[in-house]
């Protein structure tokens, strides 16, 4: 039996993998857990439960908020708003607990649960053990101890959470983006509302694609998976930039004026040399994940930035963020944290804060990305092979040693399970893309051939 608990929390096909009862059985098991681990400290516990648009989220909403409730948690609803913005509202009120209902970046039939700790912190590994095995006991029979009459908990709708949440984003620019014009592309996501009223209210002339979520529409040809379309209403309306955001808005990539994409790495650079500059860039450092292209490696050194390097997944990222005092981390993928002004990634103020760079420098956003040359970097995803074998096989380890000598100092290999899909990515990178492509895809036959 595998474990629940992925890189970002429980994920899989609402109703399926992920069921009401799951939901509900999880909810509870994280309120027992928490309270023994004295995070409640004696008072009554108050979470905050948001979710994306999905339809499945409805459900499950319903039975998160009827777990919590019944093991004596009072709940504050927010509604859809992106995971950042649960994240946010768990600390600015002062919640013992967050829930988001979310698949992020995942087609519309998945759906996900993830729980953020008092402040709107992630949860570590050991309580999210803890709260897995905790359900797994209940599952299996063991009953609940359920308070009743006065002891229940409460449920409120909490409709300030938006104008509190943009007000945040907002507030915490270091100028305002006046003059500049910026296509959003919600992904039909959680941040369909959010991302043009806080670019809007910064000052900048917006445009909209893809924020109108039905909640069948989610991420289908639209958000930072797929951006053709930001790409040509960029192009179409004369914009400085676009920015795309996933189905729960923790990420955000970007597209230049000239309709060019400007990836996590990129953005990281931007903000990393204008962090420098302002000297908020703590510990001169930048923290990333072993996924950056070696481009960005090689643009921080030149440019005398100190770059850490984490396993894949932005809680890595942060828990080295937090280890270290450092003020900005992220992925290529776009999870970017400014972590002086947000616990986890935040794809809304990612945007802002890359628009307020070009709108303060007055440079365009691709002279500003130039700072980094991407190398080529093939990456392909193994599917319907056991990704738990992809560290322990020997074939798989002769294989990456064969082609890391090929490619020699000017490329790189890695191979991983993906904590979220059952699927291996095998990612080549090389001075040259056909070099790169083909080493990629020898590396993807030997997976199929060692793990399927």
């Amino acid at each position: 039996m595998g474990r629940l608990f992925g890189t970002d929390g429980v994920r899989g096909v609402a109703n399926a993998d992920l069921t009401a009862e799951m939901a509900l059985g999880l909810s509870v098991a994280a309120a027992h857990v928490l309270a023994e681990a004295g995070t409640f400290k004696g008072h009554r516990p108050v979470a905050v439960v948001g979710r994306d648009p999905r339809a499945s989220g409805e459900f499950l909403e319903a039975a998160v908020v009827a777990g919590l409730a019944s093991a004596g948690v009072d709940v504050l609803r927010v509604g859809v708003l992106p995971t950042p913005a649960v994240a946010y509202l768990t600390g600015a009120l002062g919640a013992d607990l967050g829930v988001m209902l979310s698949a992020s970046h995942n087609p519309m039939p998945d759906n996900g649960i993830k729980f953020f700790a008092r402040g709107g912190h992630k949860l570590a590994d050991d309580l999210e053990d803890r709260i897995e095995r905790t359900y797994r006991e209940h599952a299996s029979g063991e009953p609940w101890d359920r308070p009743t009459g006065a002891g229940v908990g409460r449920v409120k709708e909490y409709d300030e959470g938006f104008d509190k949440y943009v007000a945040h984003l907002v507030g915490v620019l270091p100028n305002r983006l006046d003059g500049l014009r910026v296509v959003i592309d919600g992904a039909h996501g959680a941040a369909a509302r959010v991302s043009p009223e806080a670019f809007a209210r910064a000052g900048a002339e917006v445009v909209t694609i893809a924020t109108e979520p039905d909640g069948l529409n989610i991420n289908d040809g639209c958000g930072s998976t797929h951006l053709e379309g930001l790409r040509a209403a960029v192009v179409e309306h004369g914009a400085d930039l676009g920015v795309a955001h996933d189905g729960d808005a923790d990420r955000c990539l970007a597209v230049d004026a000239d309709g060019n994409d400007v990836d996590g790495d990129q953005i990281l650079s931007v903000l990393a040399l204008g962090m420098k500059e302002a000297g908020t860039l703590r510990g001169n450092t930048v923290v990333a994940t072993v996924m950056s292209n070696l481009g960005f490696k090689l643009a921080m050194e030149r440019e005398g930035v100190e770059l850490l390097q984490t396993a894949v997944g932005d809680r890595y990222v942060l828990e080295e963020m937090k280890r270290g005092g450092y003020s900005l981390g992220g992925e290529q993928s776009g999870h970017v944290i400014a972590l002086d002004h947000a616990t986890t990634g935040d794809g809304t103020l990612t945007g802002l804060m890359l628009a307020a760079r070009v709108a303060a420098t007055g440079r365009p956003l691709a002279e500003l990305a130039g700072v980094m040359r991407r190398l080529p970097q093939v990456l392909i995803n193994v599917r319907d092979v056991d990704k738990t074998r992809v560290g322990s096989s020997a074939r798989l380890a002769t294989a990456v040693n064969q082609a890391e000598k090929e490619l020699g100092e000017t490329g790189r290999v890695l191979l991983r399970s993906s904590g979220t899909e059952p699927l291996v990515r095998v990612m080549v990178e090389a001075a040259d893309l056909e070099q790169a492509r083909a080493v990629a895809e020898r590396l993807a036959d030997e997976v199929k051939s060692a793990l399927g």
